[in-house]
């Protein structure tokens, strides 16, 4: 395909050594664009042609000089969206606005880019339209040959574009994009192109893009499965799920079937989201063999997902991030892109808009967690979704502002198990212990039994000092692990498997001891016979209690098994991440000695919050919808940094010093198994260096500074701790 013009490229050589032609590649992208817009209601011939035009800037001499370095650009900025724009004429002039939104701005907000390249930026220098059209007497007929070879609307009766005529079409499309970015909305246009651009160069660097069978793309799935799934054992399997209401709200506890009422609940293309990546790794893998007996699509979305598909197919692979699942599993992470208007957000909204959304277990987060939480909840009301919340412990107002947001009882199905069914529920007896120390005789005494023990902590360096306690006193004649979210992704991987396939399947009177954070509290299918926790908000102890005595049978209703809460610091320093407070009142509302009643969940809850009340930070100046309005002009987006800085997660990756020339060269999936999860506090301001221009730009910290057995050492992630030959290099 693209022989006439094949020496006119989009991509320099890839690693197989073949560049991707620029006819192909914009044939490709209308491919795509026309199926997208079509499941969005547009116009699929405006999409396709706006497809067809998005590149054709790339035609130019000075970018395809460029690609086969034979030039640099020096001091003058070329973008190739802005030559593209040359072209507009050759479509009626009602197309014109759309596919000026689809080819201005699908790299660059048009305008306060963080690099200053938007359309507009550029525009307020007076040589950008000199530079772009440099050469196009030229350089024009050869890109009206790769428009005529792929059937661009209006190239055929054409063999020339003056230089005046596009300079029409340049301030006409400066003209537009000045007045779109005054209108505060976003643009669906932009996110379908997005979306379909981004999917056909995926495809292309594997050869895939003309072989996907595009039937598959927006493709709903058959969720009949989990209607015929009932038992008494999982009370929300007998209730019916056809309430005419568009949105839920389900509050019950770990092991009652939330799940798959949820899906129940869906009538289209569904989008599932679970806090920590492990529990959507599980999920990923609980859906996916549910369905696998029909042809949904079901795809899996979190930093590291690319690392379970290596031995998948390469189509597999591509397809995971892309937009067009029947099923994508994701953590709310990958949606707040959504709520802070972050580049690509269009696209994810295109894929979004009218889909079925479970939020899975929102209580679990920070104060800034569940605030974005909250905006991704306003935002996906706005876009026509179907919102439906699932959680085990939710605080009355939280609850209550959640309610709010979808419109109240009018629109909210909510569900929630009567006192006589919770009481089946009842699973552990709760001991408050003083100390860390008072733990240490349990420990024995449980290993001693043969018990599967589970030790939580709440920060990394607390667990790893745990570990390395346990470790020394019980290995090797008992199993001790450590996992956490600062291990490089692909040991991570490895650590979770262990626990899933290896220590979680142990048969009775075969103990271990796993001490972990907080990645174990949510959807991860493990059951321990006892824990060792500290002290946590309320809402997430519920959540931790549920890895202890999880199987439910017949047989183990009525069965109870310990869990044991150590005394709260009184330092504040020492209970972050947490309040000292919210932590205090939580210890003072558990029972000691005393069964831990499902029926009084609700009532603990609800005086904690009194006491300590939910008030999420307010994110409305970085938010992209607030208070019923879009907060950006058209067109534009912010930087990833607003995004960082309101969220408190391991936002950035590193790499140590032995992994860094090799991390140059690899593959992304090889990139992202030697990459670290780590806050950007943790290595940011440190002086380290950071590959810049390498996969996810991540800061290279010393060897010393990672263990596999530890994870992430923090102590060590310094320049001084580096090797002398390589800060000598």
């Amino acid at each position: 395909m693209g022989d006439k013009c094949s020496h006119i490229w989009a991509k320099s050589p890839s690693s197989a050594g073949e560049a991707l032609s620029l006819a192909d590649h914009l044939r490709q992208t209308a491919r795509f664009a026309r199926v997208i817009a079509g499941r969005s209601g547009l116009d699929t011939d405006v999409a396709v042609a706006g497809a067809l035009l998005h590149d054709i800037g790339k035609a130019s001499l000075l970018f395809q000089q460029r690609l086969r370095g034979h030039c640099r650009l020096g001091d003058d900025i070329f973008r190739h969206e802005v030559a593209s724009l040359f072209f507009l004429s050759l479509l009626p002039g009602a197309w014109h606005g759309p596919v000026i939104e689809m080819v201005a701005g699908h790299h660059k907000s048009v305008k306060k880019d963080i690099r200053g390249l938007g359309l507009l930026d550029l525009d307020g220098d007076e040589e950008s339209f000199a530079i772009h059209s440099r050469g196009f007497g030229e350089w024009c007929t050869e890109a009206l040959a790769v428009l005529r070879e792929i059937g661009c609307p209006g190239a055929a009766e054409r063999t020339h574009i003056s230089v005046a005529e596009a300079r029409e079409n340049y301030d006409e499309a400066v003209a537009y994009c000045r007045e779109r970015t005054k209108v505060k909305e976003w643009s669906l246009w932009r996110g379908v192109l997005m979306a379909a651009d981004g999917l056909a160069s995926a495809l292309a660097e594997q050869g895939l893009a003309d072989r996907i069978d595009t039937e598959k793309l927006f493709r709903e799935p058959d969720l009949r499965y989990y209607a015929s799934r009932r038992s008494a054992l999982y009370p929300l399997s007998l209730l019916e799920a056809d309430d005419p209401r568009p949105h839920t709200i389900v509050t019950a506890p770990t092991g009652a079937g939330k799940t798959d009422f949820l899906l129940r609940r869906c009538r289209g293309r569904v989008f599932y989201t679970l806090p920590f990546q492990a529990s959507i790794n599980a999920m990923y893998e609980r859906i996916r063999n549910d369905l696998a007996g029909t042809d949904a699509d079901v795809r899996l979305l979190h930093a590291a997902s690319a690392l379970r598909f290596g031995k998948g197919t390469v189509e597999e692979r591509v397809l995971q991030r892309h937009a067009g699942a029947s099923v994508k599993v994701m953590t709310p992470h990958q949606m707040a892109s959504v709520a802070f208007g972050v580049k690509g957000y269009e696209a994810m909204l295109t894929d979004l808009e009218g889909c079925d959304v479970i939020l899975d277990e929102i209580h679990t987060y920070s104060d800034t967690m569940q605030a974005v939480v909250l905006k991704i909840v306003e935002i996906l009301a706005a876009a026509g979704c179907r919102v439906h919340v699932g959680t085990a412990t939710m605080p009355g107002a939280l609850y209550g502002r959640v309610l709010d947001l979808l419109g109240g009882q009018d629109e909210v199905c909510e569900v929630r198990l009567p006192p006589e069914v919770l009481d089946t529920f009842d699973r552990h007896v709760v001991y408050k212990l003083s100390s860390a120390a008072d733990a240490e005789p349990v420990v024995r005494t449980a290993v001693g039994r043969g018990d599967k023990v589970l030790v939580v902590c709440n920060r990394v360096a607390r667990a790893q000092e745990i570990y390395g306690r346990l470790a020394e006193a019980y290995n090797p004649t008992v199993p001790v692990m450590l996992i956490h979210g600062r291990f490089k992704r692909g040991d991570r991987a490895g650590l979770e498997n262990r626990l899933r396939d290896e220590l979680n399947g142990l048969p009775a009177g075969e103990g271990c001891i796993v001490v972990s954070t907080q990645v174990v509290e949510v959807s991860l299918d493990i059951s321990f016979d006892l824990m060792v926790t500290e002290c946590a908000p309320l809402d997430a102890l519920v959540q931790r209690f549920g890895r202890i005595n999880r199987r439910r049978t017949a047989d183990t209703i009525g069965r109870y098994r310990p869990v044991y809460v150590i005394a709260p610091p009184e330092d504040g320093k020492e209970a972050l991440p947490y309040s000292a407070e919210v932590l205090r009142r939580s210890f003072d509302l558990l029972p000691d000695g005393e069964l831990f009643r499902e029926r009084d969940m609700q009532r603990r809850l609800d005086e904690l919050y009194r006491t300590v009340p939910v008030a999420p930070v307010d994110i409305g100046l970085l938010a992209a919808y607030d208070r019923g309005r879009w907060q950006l002009g058209g067109l534009m987006h912010r930087s990833k940094s607003a995004l960082l800085e309101a969220l408190d997660i391991d936002s950035v990756s590193c790499v140590v010093e032995g992994d860094a020339e090799a991390y140059k060269s690899a593959s992304a999936a090889e990139r992202q198994a030697m990459e670290i999860p780590v806050s950007y506090k943790a290595v940011g301001y440190n002086g380290l260096n950071q590959l810049k221009e390498w996969g996810n730009a991540p800061f290279v910290i010393p060897d010393r500074a990672y263990s596999s057995e530890l994870g992430f050492l923090q102590e060590f992630a310094r320049p001084e701790y580096e090797d002398v030959t390589n800060r000598f290099l």
